[in-house]
């Protein structure tokens, strides 16, 4: 009977485990002049209906289609919205555009993110009324290309497009940054929608009264 020992039993070339696999991540574009809660439901709402590892709220900083003078600045959003994502851990925060800086075109943005994270996969949500607009975005159609449109459908918008978009029913909800701006001139209360820590931020660091 032959003995068997460790030199002839033949060696087995073991392949490594895979341990990464694709991320699907949300990006919520905006001014965010303020966040309030619908900004946040919307994100939630998406995040779960598509399953997302993440929903990152993306501040822009001279957004390409709204005047920079109604926009207040950077840092005070950007402090707004870190206050508004806290306690829901499906939410993250994404900086490209503020540390950019300039026009805020998605174009960049995406191609920008895509080469430092090839591992995700990148789903941009915009709402029903965006839409409309999307055949005149910069460099849409290689945009189409790069990246996956979700949008949430608005009252009074078309609400359909001839591009590739994911549409995602969320609850109707009837107001606006714009609303909230103008409720804080009148000195009328933002309570319940904005919350409570951003509403506290506006009060102590006097945004939008004049």
């Amino acid at each position: 009977m032959s003995q068997v020992t460790l030199e002839t039993i033949p060696k087995v070339q073991v392949e490594p485990i895979q341990t990464h696999s694709r991320r699907r991540i949300g990006l919520y574009g905006g001014t965010f002049n303020p966040i309030h809660n619908a900004h946040l439901m919307v994100a939630d709402q998406v995040g779960h209906a598509l399953r997302l590892n993440r929903v990152d709220f993306m501040p822009d900083a001279i957004p390409p289609h709204v005047d920079k003078k109604a926009a207040i600045d950077a840092k005070d959003r950007v402090a707004m919205l870190r206050l508004a994502i806290q306690g829901n851990s499906l939410f993250g925060l994404e900086l490209a555009e503020i540390q950019r800086g300039g026009v805020s075109y998605t174009y960049d943005t995406i191609k920008q993110l895509k080469e430092a994270h090839p591992e995700n996969d990148y789903y941009f949500i915009i709402g029903g009324d965006m839409v409309d607009y999307l055949p005149k975005w910069h460099r849409i159609n290689e945009l189409i290309k790069m990246v996956n449109f979700v949008a949430v459908r608005r009252p009074g918008a078309k609400n359909e497009s001839d591009y590739p978009v994911i549409w995602v029913d969320v609850p109707e909800v009837q107001f606006s940054s714009n609303d909230i701006r103008q409720r804080i001139k009148m000195g009328t209360s933002i309570r319940y929608m904005v919350p409570d820590a951003v509403a506290n931020y506006i009060e102590e660091h006097h945004l939008y009264h004049g």
